[in-house]
Formats: structure tokens, C-alpha cells, sequence
């Protein structure tokens, strides 16, 4: 039975689903994480700060399933504008270890749930 941790510390009010869910033990899927705080107010407008918060939660959500970035084994980027790439790659590099980046896809969306959000980002883990 997959543990579910709908709202684990650190994260923004969740609705109709679970922040993290851990599977047989190992696997952590970690549900799409957006440029909210904890208390639910967005981080800000520009791509800097809005990935440096979702890079945040998904450590928050990592952290409360026992898993942190060297366990990451995927990530899937959503972005509304991709020239903001080389931002989210140079906050992504704060977290991970760029010599051993994980697998990754890049999607470009039209919009998020919140048109104000520039960015989302999912992540699968191996917990040890």
C-alpha cells in the first residue's frame, strides 16, 4: 500500500491531491510542485524566484518522504515560456549535482493552473 503524504511541512495547501506518494517502499512520485509558499501566496513574478520556490517545496516534499536530491531519479519541467530555461537550470544547480543530473523532460505549456505561474516541476525518487 503506497503511502500518501498529502501536505507534508514546508508546502502549500494541497487540493484534491497528495503532495508525495511513496510506492512499495522505494519509489517517491512527488506531485507537481508550483511557485507557492507555505502559506499559499506566490513567491514572486520573475522565473528566478518563482523556480527558486519550487525547487523548495520539492525539497520539502523530498525531505518528508525520507528521500533527498542524490535519490532523484526524474524530473519533468512545465514551463509557460521556455526562455526561462536558463534561469531554472541555474536554480536547479543549487539542489543537484550538475555532474550527476537526473533524467529529465522539458514541456513547454501555454498556461498553469494559475496564470501567474511560470513553472512547474514534478520529480520521481528511490528512497534508500
Amino acid at each position: 500500500m503506497p503511502d500518501y503524504l498529502a501536505r507534508p511541512d514546508g508546502l502549500p495547501p494541497a487540493n484534491g491531491y497528495s503532495h508525495v506518494a511513496v510506492a512499495a517502499g522505494t519509489m517517491v512520485f512527488v506531485s507537481g510542485q508550483v511557485p507557492l509558499t507555505s502559506d499559499g501566496t506566490l513567491a514572486g513574478e520573475d522565473a528566478e524566484a518563482q523556480a527558486d520556490q519550487v525547487f523548495r517545496n520539492l525539497s520539502s516534499a523530498l525531505r518528508a518522504a525520507g528521500a533527498g536530491w542524490a535519490q532523484v531519479v526524474k524530473l519533468t519541467y512545465y514551463l509557460t515560456d521556455i526562455a526561462d530555461l536558463p534561469v531554472v537550470r541555474a536554480v536547479r544547480d543549487r539542489y543537484i549535482d550538475p555532474a550527476l543530473p537526473p533524467a529529465s523532460t522539458l514541456v513547454q505549456v501555454t498556461a498553469l493552473i494559475n496564470p501567474l505561474f511560470r513553472i512547474e516541476i514534478d520529480a520521481i525518487a528511490i528512497r534508500e
